[in-house]
């Protein structure tokens, strides 16, 4: 019964949201792009890393995280308003101007590594429910992500990306509607009083906050608006990005709390796919459920930044480095990533890709706050406040099993 309450939940939301007149509005297209980022894979893994991490207290990280993502929307969403009209007219020698280029050339990298860290989620997933031999499935994993990385590539150099990055966000609403459906069968085996168990004790201490700040790339994706700046006006992009990470808050604490009678059986999930375990605990055809989701969400973000690292290293190399050369260094990039570094370690190499790139945001926020006398003292200590809470992401971000 779960299961068909489920499906049919995914089926009608994936279908309002495809074929509604809503769902052709500007106001939910420029919605959908930041909140299909936020809410793929990290909803996928950070249930069981933070029930392993917090025990108890994993919702309560969950709404830190969250926080300190909010934090940097706020300054990204001054950016829109103020940084995009100082860089339309600067000159190109403005040290604002320069900052801006380098801050592309980061958010490229951190596109490149993103990479990795999708296509290895997608199939330490895809790879779970097969009997591989635990010693071979990093390598049979990392041998999968190579040829996916390769075969995109190729598509890249021949012209034919087009066609695949349609195929791509075809999948948004379908994996918006799959985490509906999920949410569903959570909170009816919550009501059944299916497998719950005692609560494991809450652990909240200075030791948890690298590992913390280590899952921002779970939360990571609103920055997006801020690229969409020649299909949407700036109004409605920072409109439509507070939405996005209003609704993800929501699903991201719904999904803990509604997780917290299985939160024991999480902590002792082993890899960045228990949730699989969780949901094939509540109903043994849930786990191809999760498994959908997954495979979609995780192919379709890989597609979406590496054309966004191809594409940026584009414009900041001032056309000097085609869209598809970029993005066939971006793969080489995301392949060295997958070789050097296991799933945990390249969930935190992401996060500090991108806090990294949110710290260069707060710079940018503050220059231009001060250069034009924008706002008061209480925005320039907030992008310090912000800036500063990034660069500790990036100095202290540690894997989530270290």
């Amino acid at each position: 019964m779960i299961v068909i309450i489920a499906l049919a939940v995914a089926i009608i939301v994936a279908a309002l949201l495809t074929f509604s007149p809503f769902a052709r509005s500007d106001a939910w297209r420029a919605t959908v792009t930041p909140l299909a980022s936020i809410i793929g894979s990290g909803f996928l893994i950070c249930g069981p890393l933070l029930a392993r991490e917090f025990g108890g207290a994993a919702i309560v990280a969950m709404a830190a995280l969250l926080a300190v993502a909010y934090a940097a929307g706020w300054v990204i969403r001054f950016n829109i308003r103020h940084v995009e009209d100082h860089l339309a007219t600067a000159r190109f020698a403005d040290p604002i101007a320069w900052t801006a280029r380098v801050t592309q050339g980061v958010l490229a990298l951190a596109y490149a590594v993103s990479v990795a860290y999708y296509l290895k989620l997608l199939a330490e997933f895809s790879l779970k429910p097969i009997a591989v031999d635990p010693a071979w499935q990093p390598l049979v994993a990392n041998v999968v992500v190579t040829v996916l990385i390769a075969a995109m590539t190729l598509l890249a150099l021949g012209g034919d990306l087009r066609k695949v990055e349609h195929l791509a966000h075809g999948t948004v609403s379908i994996k918006i509607g799959i985490i509906a459906g999920l949410l569903v069968a959570l909170g009816i085996a919550w009501g059944m009083g299916g497998a719950a168990q005692p609560l494991p004790p809450a652990r909240i201490g200075w030791a948890s906050i690298p590992m913390l700040l280590g899952l921002i790339i779970t939360v990571q994706g609103f920055e997006t608006s801020r690229y969409l700046g020649h299909e949407y006006p700036a109004a409605l992009r920072i409109r439509t990005m507070r939405h996005a990470q209003w609704i993800a808050a929501v699903i991201y604490l719904a999904f803990i709390a509604l997780l917290t009678p299985f939160l024991s059986r999480a902590a002792q999930t082993e890899g960045v796919a228990g949730i699989l375990d969780i949901m094939e605990l509540i109903a043994p055809a849930l786990g191809i459920f999760v498994l959908a989701g997954a495979v979609s969400s995780q192919l379709s973000a890989a597609v979406a930044d590496s054309i966004g690292a191809g594409g940026l290293v584009n414009e900041v190399s001032r056309r000097h480095i085609s869209v598809p050369l970029a993005f066939a260094l971006a793969g080489l990039l995301a392949v060295a990533v997958v070789w050097l570094t296991d799933p945990f370690e390249v969930v935190a190499l992401s996060s500090r890709a991108f806090a990294l790139f949110y710290a260069l945001q707060c710079v940018l926020a503050f220059a231009v706050a001060t250069r034009h006398g924008i706002g008061d003292w209480r925005h320039r200590v907030g992008f310090v406040v912000v800036g500063m809470i990034c660069l500790t992401a990036v100095a202290v971000g540690a894997p989530a099993e270290s």
